[in-house]
């Protein structure tokens, strides 16, 4: 997004009255005016032209200038940057309260899930769709779930295997298209590394469960980065904090490994549940 700071005037608005130059305005990529540059149609990029006197610095900032928008954020867009409050406040009150893991509780429990509920919470409550956004609302809930038995040691496969089901159900929502194949050697090669240093240090039992969940990641990686937008760089933190996640649990303790899992995590699903909002899919619902 792109910010006027400290006051400062665009530089298009520095040139003389009678030159011509172009105002790109908006926010919010994949929505009508949202920011864009020329010919970008993908991010909705509306332009005017400016062309007078009256279009100058002191006719832009004036009362007298009247965009085509009324606001840079429409209604909508406002009502969707509200409704990540709750997500944002329940993770810092999960960052406040920092409950030790040698406590699990049903309080921490909810506390851990709150972050990942609320955005299921604001999916639903950012209108009536079906399709991608159902999928990722599925997948955030299983998610959850997952949160909920890793508080307690003796669920863990069971989080494994609610973790496994929302990486299905994101690898499902990202598709097969485009199928950017040249994708695959550097996550199959990532991934080969991550097994050979994990595995001798999986206790007995826990190899093929986990084995399995860092594939369908593996997949769900590759799937999120040929997407790309929020969804890419959800993929990648979602597989940087499980990988932190792994190497802490089973390899060797690393410092502050609970503040990079949960930052890195609680990140990865806001910006996967973001990109409901430049899907393609949705248009349709």
């Amino acid at each position: 997004h792109g910010r006027l700071g400290g006051g400062s005037v665009p530089k298009a608005l520095l040139l003389r009255p009678s030159k011509r130059c172009r105002v790109w305005e908006g926010i919010w990529p994949g929505q009508p005016g949202g920011l864009g540059a020329p010919g970008d149609a993908g991010w909705g990029g509306t332009s005017r032209t400016l062309s007078s006197p009256h279009d100058s610095v002191a006719g832009f900032w004036g009362a007298g200038w009247k965009p085509s928008h009324p606001s840079p954020c429409s209604p909508k867009q406002l009502h969707l940057c509200r409704g990540l409050i709750p997500f944002l406040l329940s993770c810092a009150v999960y960052f406040l309260l920092w409950i030790p893991e040698d406590q699990p509780s049903w309080l921490s429990a909810l506390v851990k899930c709150l972050p990942v509920l609320c955005l299921v919470v604001f999916l639903q409550a950012a209108g009536p769709g079906w399709g991608y956004r159902a999928l990722l609302q599925a997948a955030l809930l299983c998610s959850a779930l997952g949160d909920a038995c890793l508080i307690w040691p003796e669920a863990f496969l069971y989080g494994v295997a609610a973790f496994t089901a929302a990486h299905l159900l994101y690898l499902w929502a990202f598709g097969l298209t485009p199928p950017r194949p040249g994708l695959l050697l550097p996550i199959a090669l990532a991934s080969l590394l991550q097994h050979g240093l994990l595995l001798p240090h999986l206790p007995p039992g826990m190899a093929l469960p986990l084995v399995t969940y860092s594939l369908v990641l593996a997949a769900m990686l590759w799937r999120g980065l040929a997407r790309g937008g929020g969804a890419r760089w959800g993929a990648l933190l979602f597989a940087l904090s499980d990988s932190v996640l792994a190497w802490d649990a089973f390899a060797q303790p690393l410092p502050h490994a609970r503040l990079v899992v949960m930052t890195t995590y609680y990140a990865a699903q806001l910006l996967i549940a973001l990109s409901a909002f430049r899907s393609p899919s949705l248009k349709s619902h």
